[in-house]
């Protein structure tokens, strides 16, 4: 098969890329740094050619509701449109399990491109995935000075190399509306994993866990992160991630 990575320069995107080659695919990467960009549609429609899938895995970070449904629709119609105009049979979308009654800031677009992608005009999959372990090390490089705050999170976080396996796997299969959602092997909570790293790379700085206000804040404190019901799980925990080549120090 070709696929198609959208974001495929990122934290899980280049896990989809090793994945698929790994598997015996043509991965072709789309990133604004090989000429492909999901937001002005500029390279999109030469980049996806010849592809049996696209794999949806672009990413904005923001805390804005607004800023995150602009970003994630406006990604989603341009993917869309050139995978009808190209003959692409199947958009797989990565998305965040959990979020259904946690429509703000960040999750608010997430769900925005659910929506887009289940109204859109290409057979597609939506596989939701739980946090990954990168999680943690991305708010701490986020911040500086001695104290790292964390909002309140109860999650199953999962291997960013995993859910690249995984994405591929779906994208192999015909599209399903909705794929089995995917966690890790154990629930923790993310002041928890900040620590555990923190230790473990031999910094000194003290973790405070503190409850975000609002839906957002309500939302990943009440455990609907961890996911509810039929899921598979991943093998990798967090305390074996930080010893494997995926941690970056």
């Amino acid at each position: 098969m070709r696929i198609a990575i959208a974001g495929g320069t990122g934290t899980v995107g280049r896990h989809i890329v090793a994945a698929a080659r790994e598997r015996g695919h043509e991965a072709v990467v789309l990133a604004r740094s090989t000429g492909a960009d999901v937001i002005t549609g500029a390279g999109v429609d030469d980049a996806l050619a010849g592809a049996d899938a696209v794999i949806d895995a672009s990413n904005a970070t923001t805390l804005s509701a607004t800023k995150a449904r602009a970003f994630f629709e406006t990604a989603t119609r341009t993917l869309l449109a050139a995978e009808r105009r190209t003959g692409v049979g199947h958009h797989v979308a990565l998305s965040i399990v959990g979020i259904d009654a946690i429509d703000a800031a960040y999750y608010a677009g997430k769900l925005a491109q659910e929506r887009a992608v289940a109204a859109g005009p290409v057979p597609y999959t939506i596989a939701r995935a739980a946090q990954f372990h990168e999680f943690a090390g991305q708010l701490l490089s986020a911040m500086g000075g001695p104290f790292a705050l964390m909002p309140k999170t109860l999650m199953r976080p999962v291997a960013a190399r995993e859910v690249g396996e995984h994405l591929v796997a779906v994208a192999e299969a015909q599209p399903a509306g909705r794929a089995t959602d995917l966690v890790g092997p154990h629930d923790e909570v993310l002041a928890d994993l900040a620590r555990r790293q923190l230790a473990h790379d031999g910094v000194r700085r003290r973790v405070l866990e503190v409850r975000l206000p609002g839906r957002y804040g309500a939302g990943l404190a009440s455990g609907s992160l961890r996911g509810t019901g039929t899921r598979l799980e991943g093998r990798i925990t967090f305390d074996e991630w930080l010893e494997s080549e995926d941690h970056p120090h």
